[in-house]
């Protein structure tokens, strides 16, 4: 049976202090409806809070635009182009990293927000998901130039911007052992890593105005991750957590 009682305490200590949580779930790799969507909307619905799915803009489809206008607390982001792995052998995975010439990462950047603005329409958060989360420092400042408000990656953030007019609003929480069995990390060593986050904002050493960030990728959870990760948030939101949503979307009728 797992045990609870380090993340019990230290909520306890949050709600002691009198202080509040933004806490946010993105989700990865949406490109249609599937039974595994409709499991991650339900999840999220019943612990009150609102999903942001990032979908991969070259493979998404009519399917999952309909599911995204039915489903209000389903929100779409931009999860770069094609999830394609452009780095150099023996290089970490990265769709645009540096390793590329900077106009091709910025055509493509450009491509995703405008296939995905036509599907979802004023639904699209303009919030770029590199895959892998990792992106090279110098299409930073060109985001916002493309419409684009805000970078997610993974990790606690060390500014509150990736550049100028370009908010960091990151992830920090990956349930999956990616490395290894690709199932559930395990539940000790997830507690144990959100308590540590936790405790660190509580006290003044990381920044608690960013929102903590749940990461999953629904098509590759097993019951394992699936039951976690509602217990996890279900926590979560019955202590000090408050749902995050972006404070603006920024939808120009064509980027430039």
């Amino acid at each position: 049976m797992t045990d609870w009682s380090p993340l019990t305490q230290e909520l306890a200590e949050w709600r002691e202090a009198t202080l509040a949580l933004p806490f946010w779930w993105r989700d990865d790799d949406a490109v249609s409806e599937t039974p595994a969507l409709h499991r991650l909307a339900e999840m999220t619905a019943d612990v009150g809070m609102p999903v942001f799915v990032a979908v991969i803009p070259a493979d998404a489809d009519a399917s999952l635009a309909r599911f995204v206008e039915r489903t209000p607390h389903v929100s779409p982001l931009v999860h770069g182009w094609a999830h394609r792995n452009h780095a150099s052998p023996g290089e970490k995975k990265a769709e645009f990293g540096s390793g590329r010439r900077l106009e091709e990462r910025i055509g493509e950047a450009r491509s995703g927000r405008n296939r995905l603005q036509d599907l979802f329409g004023a639904r699209l958060n303009p919030i770029f998901v590199p895959p892998w989360n990792r992106i090279g420092s110098d299409l930073l400042p060109h985001l916002p130039e493309l419409g684009f408000t805000a970078l997610s990656a993974f990790a606690p953030r060390t500014r509150a911007q990736a550049a100028p007019g370009l908010a960091q609003i990151n992830t920090h929480i990956d349930p999956i052992d990616w490395r290894g069995t690709r199932s559930l990390v395990a539940p000790e060593r997830l507690i144990a890593q959100t308590v540590a986050l936790l405790r660190n904002r509580r006290i003044g050493v990381a920044d608690n105005s960013e929102p903590l960030g749940l990461l999953t990728h629904h098509l590759v959870h097993d019951a394992a991750i699936w039951s976690f990760c509602a217990e996890l948030a279900g926590r979560l939101m019955s202590g000090p957590a408050v749902p995050w949503h972006p404070v603006k979307r920024n939808t120009p009728d064509e980027p430039s």
